[in-house]
């Protein structure tokens, strides 16, 4: 559905409405399209001395293509007198190692503050608190997050901010979260924080199609979300598997006809259903690479008004139809070793609702899952994460009344709802070989929403 408040805010009368008024400016976001470079200009790159990680992202960088400029060396890191525009700022935090330096933020950005493109990008990278030697060192890297997070409210016009906590020894393991993040396929993700753990990479051979000759399995993929998925999937080189009711047929097969895929209509509440989903991999496939359970309804009722079978039906598909396929796929091995399994969650199930208990509970649930799995799947090289999207612009959306659909898009820092091709980006990146460093986190797309943390 279209946003008709955006597009009058972006013509010459409706932005000098806006601004007497001092109404949100949704920006105009810039979004990947294949072809794109990885950044539209000079990346800055910089931090206090001590850092472990300036050296090993310049390196990234150059090696991408990407022009790396650096501000003044020295304590007090003095920038030129009038900066030039940059597409992205990074900033190596890891040499804060105690409150005092946090003064190295102050120092390093507030000279750069008006200096990004439109649509540009703040990465502050860290150490992982737990990491961190003795209480003055935890203390600062904690402080990061207010301040990324203020960032991200404050520098406006499209700008991400993001945090990117490192753990010793997985300085190797970057590359594919800066990607991610420094590009336009991160658009709708902001104030997030990543942790990046030491584990084997497999570093793709392409970067434009890291999923190459992987095999992947979307429920609820007939549209919306789960449509955009099985596009950005097979964009980055998987052969998917699109799964969604009998009622959803013919929408279903015309997905997996445009991607070359392949269509599989089950109820995936259904008792068999498991049983089923490893049957058609095993039979087309061999084994699955990629699992993602993107399959989910809604109910809405408050709880005083809520009969039982409204509660249960929700919980059903969003949340125990997932753990009974996970209990298949792993106990046969009909998950790849090295393989990634993603779950939909929601900014509902992290801050609730009103009218949807049954929904904030079933996507809190999943994220349940996602932190219990992680831990003993480490071994086989196994990744699990969640997704939370905010306001999306779905057929769903589209049905609710005008004024809760305004106040969805305004809520968050880019005051608009996003796209499911967002939600499909950020999926595409946890399932890359090159995110094994990244498990048991849930990152939210939802343009920095004002509810939830």
């Amino acid at each position: 559905m279209a946003d008709r408040y955006a597009n009058f805010a972006h013509t010459a009368p409706g932005r000098a409405v806006v601004r007497r008024l001092g109404l949100p400016d949704p920006p105009r976001l810039h979004r990947y399209r294949p072809g794109d470079p990885l950044v539209s200009g000079p990346v800055l790159l910089g931090g206090p001395p001590g850092g472990r990680l300036r050296d090993p992202v310049g390196k990234i960088l150059g090696a991408s293509g990407v022009e790396v400029a650096e501000p003044g060396t020295g304590p007090s890191l003095e920038p030129p007198e009038r900066p030039p525009m940059y597409a992205a700022v990074v900033f190596d935090a890891t040499g804060v190692t105690g409150p005092e330096g946090l003064q190295a933020l102050y120092d390093f950005f507030h000279p750069y503050a008006r200096s990004l493109y439109p649509c540009g990008r703040v990465i502050v990278l860290g150490t992982l608190p737990e990491a961190a030697e003795g209480v003055g060192e935890t203390t600062a890297q904690w402080a990061l997050e207010g301040f990324v997070r203020s960032v991200g409210r404050e520098f406006r016009r499209g700008i991400t901010a993001q945090l990117v906590r490192v753990a010793p020894g997985a300085e190797g393991n970057l590359e594919s979260t800066l990607r991610f993040l420094l590009s336009a396929r991160s658009a709708y993700v902001s104030g997030q924080v990543i942790r990046v753990e030491p584990a084997p990479v497999a570093v793709p051979g392409d970067w434009d199609r890291p999923l190459a000759g992987k095999v992947a399995l979307v429920t609820g993929a007939a549209r919306g979300i789960g449509e955009a998925m099985a596009r950005v999937l097979t964009r980055d080189g998987a052969q998917v598997v699109c799964v969604d009711r009998a009622d959803a047929g013919d929408a279903l097969a015309r997905v997996a006809n445009e991607v070359n895929g392949s269509a599989l209509q089950v109820d995936i509440t259904a008792p068999d259903a498991p049983e089923r989903l490893v049957a058609h991999v095993e039979a087309r496939h061999g084994t699955l690479d990629i699992l993602v359970h993107n399959a989910g309804i809604t109910r809405d009722r408050t709880l005083a008004r809520m009969d039982a079978d409204t509660w249960r039906s929700v919980l059903d598909v969003n949340l125990l139809a997932s753990l009974r396929v996970n209990d298949a796929m792993l106990a046969g091995d009909h998950l790849a070793d090295g393989g990634r399994v993603v779950g939909v969650s929601s900014i509902t199930g992290i801050a609730g609702n009103r009218g949807q208990t049954n929904y904030a509970t079933s996507k809190a649930g999943v994220i349940g899952w996602v932190r219990a799995l992680a831990p003993g799947l480490r071994e086989r090289g196994i990744t699990v994460n969640a997704v939370a999207p905010g306001f999306i612009e779905t057929r769903l959306t589209a049905r609710m009344p005008v004024m809760a659909r305004e106040a969805g898009r305004r809520m968050n820092s880019m005051s608009q709802a996003g796209l499911p091709v967002d939600v499909a980006e950020t999926v595409a990146w946890l399932a890359s070989p090159g995110s094994a460093g990244i498990t048991g986190q849930v990152v939210r797309v939802c343009g920095q929403a004002l509810l939830g943390t």
